[in-house]
């Protein structure tokens, strides 16, 4: 692949450093890839948007799945992973997930990470949807995601890892032979550097998480603005599956027009036993699905949204006042806390709940080692698309992904590196271009874009809806490139028209994908085509952004990958 000669409007590096590999998030996927790398003797800098601990692990409350419980195996988590992927998933990348995920959790505990203990001392392990087995491990009760975090960032601190925070990634640095030379940054006012600077290196690890905040309303923080998938799609990497946009089922409902994150009600609630009904008390998942309540997220989501329709309610209720103050007080106690944040007490009255975007189970294409198709260049983690999670993430799939294909990764880079020589010379990036390649969006661009995806292409979506939403960002997308004059000008650049514009860039990536997927496949739900087609749509679709910013998508020929490298690039 060839890089599109595209980057976003920025001033060129102030500041430089040099690494054998840089990593872009601190989460579960990117912190482990950076202490991964640092224990091969890599010289490894970690780059975040936020601090270390602000990115979308740390809001993970049910768990990490893995096959560690007495009588489960990795063949039944496979069974379950590809059952709720609908076809889609690439079943050796679930068997690598399923395989190589129970040492990649002894690991993380060995880390440093303390999970809940059973009264008998082993793990207390719990259920969520679509698993057949109490294979959830959860710390905290419900707070996995937090410990997760803190065990991972104390790690990286201990070893004295460099790391950049505050620092928003623009754009993929590329040699004069197309290889990955490194990233340019840009510094929010605090940390050791600021303003735009670059860390050159070889090897770089996009572990930047999702793109929730391109919907109104979402489980995702505000820094979730899909900053490494428009990264990868201006370097020249195709993206896969970006229609695939998990909406949790049970959201906490905060009104009709609330937006930004919403606070999360875990699956593991319902794993515990709490049932979802309707005004009246009835429960309206009996019937649907042999498990119910604790179906695969897309058909919940569906279950609700269908009876918010036959009721005209604008949300359904989760009843779990049989727990009792003791069982919610330690078992979810983050959860107890936000929703009497927000006055509701589910100790004594069911929590008002509605789905809200929440999981990308598409992104930048990888192979099993995570090698995007730019050499140099990976992808783990939620930006990432490996295969596991087909039309729809399995519930806590996500946590023991980024584990396992963050090993993988250090592991690819280290092999490569040492084939060279460890500390092989930096590759020498192209000269950054004196004329911006990209026009900037306006700030309020973020908010019309949130809604326009929000209206076209949230939960229910339809030929015309999405057409409607295709012609409203193309207009958007044209008013920016027709306000620049023969200078070049364009919005000012800062971290608000950055994240516009690569919100504006994944928000044409997934509409179009929408778009041309006509069926109901896992949690793309079509309402003008609302049966699975395996015939015509069992296969991906695959989109690069063109050097003029159109937009290249294809479909595989069948539901399996090609490769990512040609066999002279691996």
């Amino acid at each position: 692949m060839t890089s599109t000669g595209i980057r976003l409007h920025a001033p060129a590096p102030g500041w430089s450093i040099d690494a054998d590999v840089v990593v872009v998030g601190s989460g579960v996927a990117g912190l482990t890839a950076a202490l991964r790398c640092e224990a091969a003797g890599l010289n490894t800098v970690v780059v975040t948007k936020a601090r270390l601990d602000d990115g979308s692990t740390r809001w993970a409350q049910g768990g990490i799945a893995a096959a560690l419980g007495e009588g489960d195996t990795p063949e039944q988590h496979l069974d379950d992973t590809l059952v709720a992927g609908a076809g889609l998933c690439d079943t050796e990348a679930v068997r690598i997930l399923v395989t190589e995920g129970p040492d990649a959790v002894r690991r993380l505990i060995a880390t440093g990470a303390h999970f809940d203990e059973s009264s008998e001392g082993g793990l207390a392990l719990t259920r969520e949807g679509g698993h057949h087995r109490r294979r959830i491990a959860h710390a905290g009760g419900d707070a996995t995601g937090a410990e997760v975090s803190r065990a991972l960032v104390e790690a990286v601190r201990a070893r004295g890892l460099r790391t950049v925070e505050n620092a928003l990634v623009l754009d993929l640095l590329t040699d004069a032979a197309g290889r990955t030379a490194g990233v340019t940054l840009h510094v929010m006012g605090e940390g050791q550097h600021d303003g735009v600077g670059a860390v050159h290196a070889p090897a770089v690890v996009l572990a930047t998480g999702g793109m929730g905040q391109v919907f109104s309303a979402t489980t995702n923080p505000s820094v979730s603005t899909g900053d490494g998938v428009a990264l990868a799609l201006r370097a020249g990497a195709e993206v896969s599956d970006l229609e695939f946009v998990q909406f949790h089922p049970t959201v906490l409902f905060l009104g009709p027009d609330a937006e930004g994150q919403q606070p999360l009600v875990s699956e593991a609630v319902r794993g515990e036993g709490a049932h979802l009904v309707d005004a009246d008390g009835v429960r309206f998942m009996l019937g649907q699905h042999e498990l119910a309540e604790l179906a695969p997220r897309d058909v919940v989501a569906k279950g609700i949204l269908r009876r918010m329709q036959q009721l005209d309610a604008e949300h359904m209720f989760l009843d779990a006042r049989h727990f009792g103050a003791e069982m919610w007080e330690q078992r979810f106690p983050t959860i107890l806390a936000a929703c009497r944040a927000h006055g509701i007490d589910p100790v004594h009255e069911p929590i008002p709940v509605a789905p809200a975007a929440h999981y990308a189970s598409g992104g930048v294409r990888t192979d099993p080692h995570g090698r995007t198709t730019v050499p140099g260049l990976y992808a783990c983690g939620e930006v990432a698309c490996t295969g596991v999670h087909g039309a729809n993430r399995l519930a806590s799939n996500s946590l023991l992904e980024g584990l396992v294909y963050a090993e993988r990764i250090a592991a690819d880079i280290a092999a490569a590196r040492a084939a060279e020589g460890l500390h092989a010379r930096v590759p020498e990036p192209v000269p950054y271009p004196e004329r911006p390649a990209h026009p900037l969006l306006a700030p309020e661009t973020r908010f019309a874009v949130q809604r326009i995806m929000t209206n076209g292409a949230g939960v229910l979506r339809s030929a015309e809806s999405l057409r409607k939403a295709a012609e409203q960002l193309q207009q958007l997308h044209a008013e920016a490139r027709d306000a620049l004059d023969e200078n070049g000008k364009t919005a000012e650049p800062g971290v608000d028209t950055w994240e516009a514009t690569n919100l504006m860039c994944v928000a044409r990536v997934l509409v179009a994908a929408a778009l041309l997927r006509e069926e109901t496949r896992g949690c793309h739900w079509r309402e003008d085509v609302p049966e699975r087609d395996d015939a015509h749509w069992r296969r991906h679709i695959v989109v690069r952004l063109n050097p003029d910013r159109t937009l290249a998508v294809q479909t595989t020929e069948t539901a399996d990958f090609p490769p990512t490298h040609r066999p002279q690039e691996q």
